[in-house]
């Protein structure tokens, strides 16, 4: 069975990433966006990854021009506005399109993985949410309107079965 650990993926610097590398790490995956009305859940994907990062969660940022043209900055642009604006301190990969038939490839995964509202595939705007398990598994896509902090029983129940966090 497919995981998201199969694939590979390019950050700011042109260099693959391969997600293979995040085995045993709960992940959050988001399509972003810098002069979006969802901006600002920057901070709180900040404040998120700041208190559990130590305990197993990664938050991977994927920007997206996709919706509106909402990120038309370069690469070097968007890291820097979230670093300035949001003190953003987890990874910012390459800017993606997520639909079409430009799409990334592991955004295609992940849309079949974990449909929409109405079962759609599509993703509709900015701030898209995938949560991953520790195995690579999709466990739950959250919409655009959703904040993290609205979901941290979600993250904390799959960080709890992480074996570093068992028995805590």
């Amino acid at each position: 069975m497919a995981t998201v650990h199969h694939f590979q993926v390019t950050n700011q610097q042109g260099e693959k990433v391969a997600l293979g590398q995040y085995r045993d790490k709960v992940l959050l995956i988001v399509n972003t966006a810098s002069q979006c009305g969802f901006t600002p859940q920057y901070q709180d994907l900040e404040s998120i990854y700041k208190k559990y990062h130590a305990k197993g969660l990664e938050i991977l940022a994927f920007p997206c021009n996709q919706f509106g043209g909402q990120e038309p900055g370069s690469d070097s642009e968007i890291a820097q506005f979230c670093e300035l604006n949001y003190g953003v301190s987890f990874p910012i990969m390459k800017k993606v399109q997520v639909n079409g038939p430009e799409a990334e490839p592991f955004f295609e995964f992940l849309k079949d993985q974990a449909r929409g509202l109405l079962k759609t595939r599509a993703i509709k705007w900015n701030f898209t949410k995938f949560l991953v398990n520790k195995d690579g598994v999709v466990v739950k896509r959250y919409a655009p309107r959703t904040k993290p902090s609205q979901f941290i029983d979600a993250i904390e129940a799959e960080l709890a079965l992480l074996p570093q966090n068992q028995g805590r």
